[in-house]
């Protein structure tokens, strides 16, 4: 599988992915997924569990981002 024009490595890419795997199959990420859609089909049921999976993985990535970086200083 080529990503052409991204310039990605393909093994950090293979390396990203297999982190968002975990992370999407972890419990805590299956909890958060559904309080978020409970809460966005209350406000607009419009692709609730769409824009809940995306948020959720938004904050399980930052807080990655964010552990990685606090445990580098």
């Amino acid at each position: 599988m080529a990503f052409w024009g991204f310039g990605f490595d393909p093994n950090a890419l293979k390396v990203w992915l297999d982190q968002i795997a975990l992370i999407c199959l972890s419990e805590d990420f299956q909890k958060l997924k559904a309080e978020l859609e409970l809460l966005y089909r209350e406000a607009d049921p419009a692709q609730a569990d769409v824009k809940a999976f995306a948020d959720a993985l938004y904050a399980f990535l930052s807080e990655q981002e964010e552990n990685l970086g606090t445990s580098a200083v």
